[in-house]
């Protein structure tokens, strides 16, 4: 049975006090009116969410809601925990600073709302491995989640004959031939640190165990071992790109890659619509990142990209969850999806983009893993870290570099997870 253990906060809440108290997390205006506020992290979501305020306010005289969608929501949210001035619901991704929030306990346990039942196990099951350590209760519910893998032109692809590969000899040789036929394999958009996750976590699912971080922490391997491949085969994708991946940033990259300038780009579904607004028309599809030798041994890199938390002691969570139902509407997750390229978190028939047809048969199986990176402290920089490795090329350094960073910027985890595994033992 899971128990609720003591709080970190890290840095996530710059120094605020574990103990901290929680104020109300809403307000009435007036007896008959229930104000509702969400501040969700996603800016480029801005004008769905402008839609849904409006739509929600329009049928419900009861309570009247606010969603703001502000650039750099997550410093503002950790400001304002700071303040304890509390929005009523906060939408987040399933990553570290979720993980930090749990543990601070300024979530609420939401395990009595009703529309958990409707969302896939395996997400569920995702967030509760996000927790530091075991903690009794749910504290969001999951919205819709991307997928990274290789993103591919199709048009290109059929025009000349290439097969799809399953595993990393056909990658690479299918690399090789694309390059024999005068074409580039990838496109990197390295000049932006966050990019170089993104190959990085598509490989290291399929490379490393899921738990990797959890298992270091308790002291049982080392990330020499565990990323060596992963940071090997790394390496060899860098011949498949152009001469200077790291002259480019993102927004280079999602250019190229829609003019056609390469045929395939490493990148997550997220990519999408940037692609798109540069060329409406291409015709492009997605595989799973075939990092394994063997074909059986692959795995989906997906993780939750969007849910939503309400916060701990809120007096009016019946009005919040009912915002939730209205969020979580079939109708108004499939404009989400269509808007933003996403997959549903939640059961049921949706339609999911087209993009996504190479990763279907993963994502109906549950055959999914979570982002590595969503275990890694901010504090740590793993994505300049990647950066400098494929800069210098120098594999033992990296990793020895990275055995150490971690052992700094998570000493405080460490000892929470020694301290809970000599009370109740493994914390798996």
């Amino acid at each position: 049975m899971k128990s609720r253990n003591g709080k970190y906060l890290g840095a996530v809440l710059c120094g605020v006090t574990a103990a901290m108290m929680l104020s109300g997390c809403g307000s009435e205006a007036n007896s008959n009116v229930t104000e509702i506020e969400i501040v969700q992290y996603k800016p480029e979501a801005a004008n769905y969410f402008a839609m849904v305020e409006e739509e929600f306010n329009a049928t419900h005289d009861d309570i009247h809601l606010t969603i703001s969608s502000p650039n750099d929501a997550m410093t503002i949210l950790k400001t304002r925990f700071i303040r304890e001035d509390y929005p009523d619901i906060i939408g987040i991704g399933g990553d570290i600073n979720y993980s930090y929030f749990v543990d601070a306990e300024i979530l609420m346990d939401i395990s009595d709302y009703a529309g958990l039942a409707n969302i896939n196990q395996g997400y569920l099951d995702i967030d509760e491995s996000l927790e530091l350590v075991p903690t009794e209760g749910t504290f969001a519910v999951p919205y819709v989640a991307n997928a990274a893998g290789i993103l591919y032109n199709r048009d290109m692809f059929e025009e000349h004959g290439w097969e799809i590969p399953t595993n990393w000899a056909e990658l690479n040789a299918l690399c090789e031939t694309i390059q024999a036929e005068g074409i580039l394999p990838f496109y990197f958009g390295f000049k932006d640190t966050w990019t170089c996750l993104a190959p990085w976590n598509s490989m290291a699912v399929d490379l490393a165990p899921a738990d990797a971080t959890k298992q270091v922490n308790r002291g049982e391997t080392k990330f020499a071992t565990e990323y060596r491949e992963v940071s090997e085969k790394y390496l060899t994708l860098l011949q498949y790109g152009p001469d200077d991946p790291f002259a480019y940033g993102y927004n280079d990259a999602c250019t190229a890659f829609a003019r056609g300038e390469s045929a395939m780009y490493p990148i997550g579904s997220y990519a999408a619509p940037q692609i798109l607004s540069v060329n409406p028309d291409l015709n492009m599809d997605s595989f799973v990142m075939p990092a394994n030798d063997s074909a059986d041994a692959n795995t989906l890199n997906s993780g939750i990209d969007l849910q939503f938390s309400v916060m701990a002691e809120c007096p009016n969570k019946e009005a919040a969850y009912e915002v939730l139902d209205f969020l979580y509407e079939d109708a108004n997750l499939q404009k989400y999806i269509d808007a933003q390229t996403a997959i549903p978190c939640k059961k049921g028939d949706f339609a999911l983009p087209t993009i996504l047809d190479g990763m279907t048969e993963y994502i109906a199986s549950g055959n999914m893993t979570d982002y590595p990176d969503h275990y890694y402290p901010s504090e740590m920089a793993v994505d300049a870290q990647i950066q400098t490795f494929l800069l210098k090329k120098d594999v033992d350094a990296f990793l020895q570099k990275f055995d150490t960073d971690w052992l700094r910027y998570n000493r405080d985890i460490i000892r929470l997870v020694q301290d809970y595994e000599k009370q109740h033992g493994n914390a798996d």
